[in-house]
């Protein structure tokens, strides 16, 4: 499907989703999966650490409520190993803390709601299709364990 295609080329887009939610996780999943993503679920940043370690991701998606590794300390490490990774916080608690991409380190946040799943759509869709740049090529993330170390 031409919607999931990466930048890299004719490769599906490889997305990672974390969230402690299960059931918001799995729909998320579903959804991203029936429209050509590849999906990889962590159910917390500790766990998403580790599948960096050993995947490259076009983006990720990730809840900030977590434990013992929360959003915005997932969106810290990442961002000590690359800052082009576009990464999209989803929360129920954008508005009431404040949490902004200027604050978080998240490209986009997105505040959770019956409403999310469009946006949470069209972003990725956006992040994943930037406006082309001329004269430069683009490999894909690589994992995150090559270009720094990265621990829990």
């Amino acid at each position: 499907m031409h919607s999931a295609l990466t930048r890299r080329g004719a490769d599906p887009a490889r997305i990672l989703l974390v969230d402690d939610n299960t059931d918001g996780n799995s729909a998320r999943q579903s959804v991203l999966e029936e429209l050509g993503y590849h999906v990889f679920s962590a159910r917390c940043g500790r766990e998403a650490l580790q599948v960096l370690e050993t995947q490259s991701v076009d983006l990720i998606i990730t809840d900030y409520r977590m434990s013992p590794v929360n959003g915005l300390e997932l969106i810290a490490k990442v961002r000590q190993a690359s800052e082009a990774l576009p990464v999209v916080l989803l929360t129920g608690f954008a508005e009431s803390l404040g949490l902004t991409p200027e604050n978080t380190g998240a490209n986009v946040v997105i505040q959770k709601s019956s409403g999310e799943l469009p946006t949470l759509l069209r972003t990725a869709k956006k992040l994943l299709h930037p406006p082309k740049k001329p004269a430069r090529s683009y490999s894909g993330h690589k994992p995150l364990r090559r270009a720094h170390s990265v621990g829990s």
